[in-house]
């Protein structure tokens, strides 16, 4: 199963939707289950996806040479990709990691418009969760 707050799902879409018709890519990264309000029905230890990196897309060292600098690998450990004009599936143009989830239009939060995938491309039970991350600031 994997797990992902609601607060999380509605800015991604809103994210896909404003990029449409262009795809958006940006990582996703867990918090630990213990450490949200509202995820008491959950071991503490789960991980669940709440965070996202922004997106850059003027980033011209990607541009150029395919780096992506502004979000370091290893604090992530989900995808997120839009599909404005594909079906709800990981392609091989996505970005692969240990979780990717993928939106298509309406950009609704349903089983036919947001999915979560293994890096094989198997679809994963999905539930989203009505719990959210303790505040955080910029010095964090």
């Amino acid at each position: 199963m994997v797990y992902v707050t609601r607060g999380l799902v509605d800015v991604l879409l809103d994210l896909a939707s404003d990029a449409d018709p262009d795809e958006l890519t940006t990582g996703v990264s867990v918090s630990p289950a213990g450490d949200l309000e509202g995820a008491a029905d959950l071991p503490p230890e789960t991980p669940v996806f709440t965070d996202f990196f922004l997106p850059d897309p003027g980033n011209a060292v990607n541009a150029v040479f395919g780096v992506n600098l502004s979000t370091p690998a290893r604090q992530t450990q989900g995808q997120f990709v839009s599909h404005p004009v594909g079906e709800l599936a990981v392609t091989r143009r996505d970005d692969l990691a240990e979780i990717v989830f993928v939106a298509v239009p309406p950009w609704q939060p349903d089983e036919n418009s947001f999915a979560a995938f293994d890096r094989s491309g198997r679809r994963k039970p999905l539930e989203i969760v009505d719990a959210t991350p303790p505040g955080k600031s910029l010095t964090d």
